[in-house]
Parts: structure tokens; sequence; C-alpha cells
């Protein structure tokens, strides 16, 4: 790259266009550990373009960018090494785009798609850039080193070891690096005075996706903490295992997605397929033919019509919200919690041929009835608000719609500003589980509902 001229540089981004391949996704949903919960696609670049005004290559302004150029490179104070200069630029066209668009070097790259496999080194938890170069937390990933050492949803990382984050940093590589290493984060959090120290230790992430128990005699509990690779296929196992404790049947089960920050679009499917017999599962649609796709559930309900409860939080974003809409909408589960996260974007992996690669968003998500995630969420049917005496969250999550840059409502419509709030510990599924014995089997019907103060909410 540090060969091409700015001229010629600028017109191959200009014709980089995807072309045919299958969804994919990924914790992917940034970097891993540099940004928010995603489900996305991998495919390959070509120079293939349409014949529409948008495909043609604006000499005007590319003039103008090479005009800036020379003027850096013959009066800038110091002098300025091309392939810098070049990599600023080129982040420089994806970073106004929206928050989950990004440059991903060699190594970024790579990094994007081992934490799809649950096999790395670092501290296990998913953040989102901002544009100041500080980090914010969309969830730590349950039973790594940034959950025990306290880091929550809505921390923002201002400095590692003692140095302030910047834009012109990679910081948010250095979450990650060699098991047994020590970091010691600035974190600034609501209701908090003064800036936090914390110490987290990295190690190898081994993360177990899904874990499982039985509540009661006949009805189960599934916490699905990220979308990987081998997700779906331990969700069928394990549940089967609950199935034969209960006798070969459960009665009910509560899915768990509360702060799960996304990962693989193609888990989250396959697990709604195995909860419904027929239905729209998702659908996306972007500008290009490449975006646009329909998943179906195919027969075959693994829990025999037997109810679902799902929960979800303000830290439950992309495949979450595609899986809890998809049952929802189906009429497959009753959705308890708090507003979700409101990731309802795709973003497609573009590989370069000197092996970085282009994180670009190309469509959004739809839930089977036609609604939009994005910078919207899932509102739950019964909505569950913290009990600060008790230390089980309350800490207002932030969303998609808060973040600098996001995709807008399709349509223009304004973003709504009501938020959801992380909900953490155990009283909710006991919660969950008293509104389960409530539900027959098979479909729910959408009528009005309870909370858990008694007033009556729609279903929405």
């Amino acid at each position: 790259m540090r060969h091409l001229s700015p001229l010629v540089l600028a017109i191959a981004v200009a014709l980089l266009h995807p072309a045919v391949a299958a969804p994919a996704g990924a914790p992917q949903d940034p970097v891993p550990e540099q940004g928010p919960p995603a489900a996305e696609q991998t495919v390959t670049a070509d120079a293939r373009t349409d014949q529409s005004s948008d495909s043609k290559v604006p000499l005007e302004e590319i003039r103008r960018y090479v005009a800036v150029y020379k003027a850096i490179k013959a009066a800038y104070v110091e002098p300025v090494d091309d392939h810098v200069l070049m990599q600023s630029a080129i982040r420089g066209l994806l970073l106004d785009l929206d928050p989950h668009s990004a440059y991903l070097e060699g190594d970024a790259a790579e990094n994007f798609n081992e934490q799809s496999r649950g096999n790395y080194e670092g501290i296990g938890v998913e953040i989102q850039r901002q544009p100041d170069g500080t980090l914010r937390v969309i969830a730590p990933i349950d039973d790594t080193p940034a959950a025990r050492a306290g880091i929550k949803s809505g921390d923002l990382i201002v400095a590692v070891d003692g140095a302030p984050l910047t834009p012109s940093d990679e910081a948010a590589t250095s979450l990650r690096g060699e098991a047994g290493t020590t970091l010691e984060l600035t974190v600034i959090r609501d209701g908090e005075t003064e800036p936090l120290t914390i110490k987290v230790q990295r190690q190898t992430i081994r993360i177990a996706s899904v874990r499982t128990r039985m509540l009661e005699p006949g009805y189960g509990y599934v916490r699905v903490s990220a979308f990987q690779a081998d997700t779906a296929a331990e969700f069928e196992r394990q549940l089967g295992e609950l199935a034969q404790k209960a006798g070969g049947k459960l009665r009910g089960l509560v899915l768990d997605l509360r702060s799960n920050p996304g990962g693989l679009l193609t888990a989250a499917v396959q697990i709604a397929d195995s909860l419904l017999e027929q239905g729209t599962i998702v659908s996306t649609r972007g500008r290009i033919a490449i975006s646009d796709a329909v998943f179906g559930a195919t027969p075959g309900d693994r829990l025999a019509g037997a109810p679902v409860v799902v929960l979800v939080d303000a830290g439950s974003a992309s495949a979450s919200e595609v899986l809890a809409g998809a049952l929802a909408d189906n009429g497959r589960a009753l959705v308890m919690g708090s507003r979700t996260f409101g990731k309802g974007s795709v973003q497609t992996l573009l590989p370069l041929d000197n092996g970085d690669s282009v994180k670009l968003t190309t469509a959004r998500y739809y839930t089977p009835s036609g609604k939009s995630i994005q910078a919207l969420g899932i509102v739950p049917d019964i909505v569950l608000k913290p009990d600060a005496d008790a230390g089980n969250g309350g800490r207002k999550g932030y969303t998609e719609a808060s973040l600098p840059g996001h995709l807008g409502i399709e349509g223009g419509g304004a973003d709504d500003a009501m938020q959801g709030e992380v909900l953490e510990g155990d009283s909710y599924i006991d919660l969950a589980l008293a509104e389960l014995k409530k539900l027959p089997a098979g479909s729910l019907p959408k009528p009005a509902v309870e909370n858990t103060k008694g007033a009556r909410v729609p279903a929405q």
C-alpha cells in the first residue's frame, strides 16, 4: 500500500464492492476487545461496480484530497511517513460512517476471527471504541478476568497502565496480550465521583458460551453468554441433557441472554430454529443484492412446544436481539427484562490482498414482524426494574442510539430516549420462572401483561 499513489488508492477504495458469500457473523461485532457485540458477514472483495451515479469516482473530491496530502507532505512541522499518512486517511474514510465500520490491520483481523472461536488471550470484554479513543464496555463476558475484576456494562475505560487513550492510539489492542500479564485500567463509571483503578490479569479465554441447570423439577435454565462457532451445537446438547433430567421432556425453559453482547449470527439463527416449528427468524436488507437475506425455521421444536421465557437487558445486543425478536414475534416466547442495546446493523468483512480487512456496515436486521432493531432494540413484554437496594444492576445502559455517529432509525424517525438498564443477579431468574409456570404450551398469545409492580403494560 505504501507504493500506491493517493489517486490510485482513492480510486481503488471507491471501486471496492463485496462479492457473493454466505453470512457468518462474529463477536465480531467489533474486533474482539475492540468493539460491540455483532453478528456479521465475511466476504471477498473485487472491483466490480454498478452503473449508478453513486459508483462514479468523485474526481473533484479526489483532487482536494491530493492537495491536502501534498500540503501535509510539504509543510507539516515534522516529516510524515507515506504509509502512516495513508493508513490514517483510510481510517478516516470509515471513522464517520458509523461506530461499527472500521479498518482492521493484519493482527486485528485475525483477532476478530479468534474470538468467534472462543479461544484467545485477553481479559474477556466486549468494547466499543469512542471517537476520543476511550473504550466503552458493552459487557464483560461471564467467568472471565474482566467479569471477576468487577468491570461492568457501561464502564468507560479512559487509560491503560496510566496512559490516557487518544484517537491516534491502537490502545484497544493492548487489552489483549500474553496470558499472565497484568493491566491497570482507569475506569469512569456512572454514579462514581472519581475514576476507578481496576487491575486485570490477562488469561487464555476459553469461553463456555452455554451453561445450564434445573431450576425446579421439569423447568430448565440455559444461560447463553455469547454466540460462537460451537454455541448452537452446545445449546442443543445441553438442552437434551436437561430433558433427560426432567424425565424425557421439559415443562418449560428460561433462556437467559442478559449482557450477551452478540456474536455469530448463524449461531443465533440455529438456536431460534431449534425452538421453532416454522416462520421467519430474521431478515437483512441493504443497498446491494448480497445484503438481502431471509432466514427461516425448519420443522422440529426441540422443546415440543414447552413454554419459553427469555431474559434480556441493556447489555443484550446484536445476535441476542435477533434471537429474542425471533422468538417473540413468532409467539414462541415471552420476553422479560429491560430494553436491549439496539444494534440492528450487519457488518461485512472485506479481506484485502495485503492481509488487512475492511469491516463495513452493509445492512439492517429486521425481526419477523418487519421491525428494525437498529437504535430501538427489543422492548420486553414484561419490563423489569432493578432493585437498587439489592445492588443487582440499576446502571443505565448506554445504547446504540447513544453512540456518536450511529446508524439512524430507518425512515428518519427520532431516536427513542428510553434506555434499558443492566439487570444482574438470580432474582430475575426467579421472576422468570414464576412467569414461566403461568404460560401454556405451544405458541403464546400477545396480550397486555403485568410487570413485577403489578401495573399493566401493553405488549410491544
